[in-house]
């Protein structure tokens, strides 16, 4: 168990605070012989929402350090292409692939898919690497989704 990985009696103490809490949200079974049919104006209730900006008034950093310890998938694109299955059941060491980049064009970036920024291939200490040369702005990466979807 690393450091930072808490304790088997932290990780109970988490999980009775999460069934406690979910507990406290599920609503109570409705008797089986009655129905609701109606909400009264009175039983709804509007959700409050913690802010999430990146700033606080101070300008300070906020709520996002909530997130800054998310792991992402990140992935550096050299090409793609799209072959039958029986080329793949030919392939063999040796075998040349074609790809759909140019050599010396710029790698896609992605995280979890997204496409986010575009390098170059670099070595650093014997081990690959990719210098950022172009970063996708926040409204083009809003743009490019708007198209997707």
């Amino acid at each position: 168990m690393s450091p930072d990985s808490p304790s088997q009696e932290e990780q109970d103490a988490m999980a009775a605070e999460w069934a406690a809490a979910l507990a406290e949200a599920a609503p109570p079974p409705a008797p089986a012989t009655q129905v609701a049919t109606e909400v009264a104006p009175e039983q709804v209730s509007t959700p409050s929402f913690a802010n999430f900006s990146p700033t606080t008034a101070g300008g300070t950093a906020g709520d996002i350090n909530m997130i800054l310890d998310i792991p992402v998938q990140l992935t550096v694109e050299l090409g793609r292409t799209r072959i039958p299955i029986k080329n793949i059941l030919q392939l063999a060491q040796g075998s040349v692939v074609e790809l759909d980049a140019l050599a010396g064009e710029p790698m896609d970036v992605l995280v979890n898919g997204y496409l986010i920024a575009q390098g170059e291939v670099v070595v650093v200490n014997d081990k690959f690497g990719i210098r950022l040369t172009d970063i996708v702005t926040p409204s083009e990466r809003m743009r490019r989704l708007s198209k997707a979807a």
